[in-house]
């Protein structure tokens, strides 16, 4: 039965207590073999100490959690809030979509899906995170609905989207789906 104990400084959200102490426990279970009613996390709080001859008091800043940073700016391009959506994303954002082409600015996007279909929509299932040394990796899989460029109706395509966050920004989003497998042949 592992027992992890966390000491952080005053100031974190209970949200961030409760994000932390639900990812280490996962962390843990995915190198011993536990049961997760087994895996107890616990957050104690020092209200100071010392590191490199300076004092800290106060907590450092929180990150935005990044699954609910992507499923933002997923919601707000399908709403075509391309200002808002735009703010999500960190200095050289760059995104690929099917056929490879980096792309940096949304019109290019735009313009690219233009030749595709005239609607498209996504329907999450899930978002799985990766953490690593430089960032989170954000996997959302799902099925696309939308409308092909003859007027018809599709839907249930599955798609797959991979993120980059870093710093509470987006850096990077690529795509792979299943549109060019049902696409109505010219």
């Amino acid at each position: 039965m592992p027992v992890v104990s966390i000491t952080l400084l005053p100031g974190y959200s209970q949200e961030a207590h409760t994000r932390l102490v639900s990812r280490v426990a996962r962390s843990v279970r995915s190198v011993i073999a536990a049961a997760n009613a087994g895996t107890t996390v616990f957050v104690n709080e020092a209200a100071t100490y010392q590191r490199d001859g300076k004092v800290f008091s106060q907590g450092g800043p929180e990150l935005p959690d990044a699954s609910a940073l992507v499923r933002q700016f997923l919601e707000l391009m399908q709403a075509r809030q391309l200002d808002e959506a735009r703010a999500l994303l960190a200095p050289g954002f760059e995104m690929v979509f099917p056929g490879g082409k980096p792309m940096k600015e949304f019109s290019e996007l735009l313009e690219w899906a233009k030749t595709r279909y005239t609607r498209i929509g996504k329907h999450f299932e899930r978002f799985d995170e990766v953490w690593g040394e430089e960032g989170t990796v954000v996997y959302c899989t799902g099925t696309l609905e939308g409308v092909w460029l003859d007027g018809r109706a599709f839907s249930g395509i599955r798609f797959i989207d991979r993120f980059e966050v870093a710093e509470g920004r987006i850096r990077r989003q690529d795509v792979w789906n299943d549109l060019a497998e049902v696409a109505p042949r010219a």
